[in-house]
């Protein structure tokens, strides 16, 4: 199975981090580029972003720790996000990631054994009367039920 990230390798953050450093709000435009190339933002990053942007490590830090889409590791191939506040959780929300945990193997938060599948929380996708919600590698699911998430869950370990 290949990746549809790039290894990290610090030229190619350096060059990632030049070529977002003049932008307005720098530091998530930078963070999000990152996680574009790499899949995740590297540890060895937040220093660089620091420095290009005059910035202390930990203003970098508290930016990649306050929001919950940046990751400190390579999501699998495949992102399933589960609503998990509090409409979605009121139309049955909790069983369905149980179930999705059940069948993945993996409680939320993890990436299935074979790199396959993320299973993540979100904490609403806006569409609370459509609860509950998923979304599947940036796809919006509204309406989600056992048999959609069952498709999805297939459709994401293909």
């Amino acid at each position: 199975m290949t990746s549809r990230y790039e290894p990290w390798n610090e030229a190619r953050g350096a060059e990632i981090i030049a070529g977002h450093a003049k932008v307005e709000g720098a530091t998530l435009v930078i963070l999000h580029a990152l996680q574009e190339a790499f899949g995740y933002v590297p540890a060895p990053a937040i220093p660089m972003v620091a420095e290009a942007l005059s910035l202390t490590r930990a203003e970098v830090h508290g930016v990649f720790t306050f929001y919950h889409d940046f990751r400190k590791q390579p999501a699998g191939r495949h992102v399933l996000k589960l609503c998990r506040a509090e409409a979605c959780q009121a139309a049955g929300g909790d069983a369905l990631t149980a179930r999705a945990e059940a069948k993945l193997g993996v409680s939320i938060g993890n990436t299935t054994a074979d790199d396959r599948v993320t299973l993540e929380p979100i904490y609403c996708l806006g569409l609370c009367a459509t609860a509950p919600s998923a979304m599947f590698d940036g796809r919006v699911v509204g309406r989600l039920d056992e048999t959609r998430l069952d498709a999805l869950v297939a459709e994401a370990q293909r």
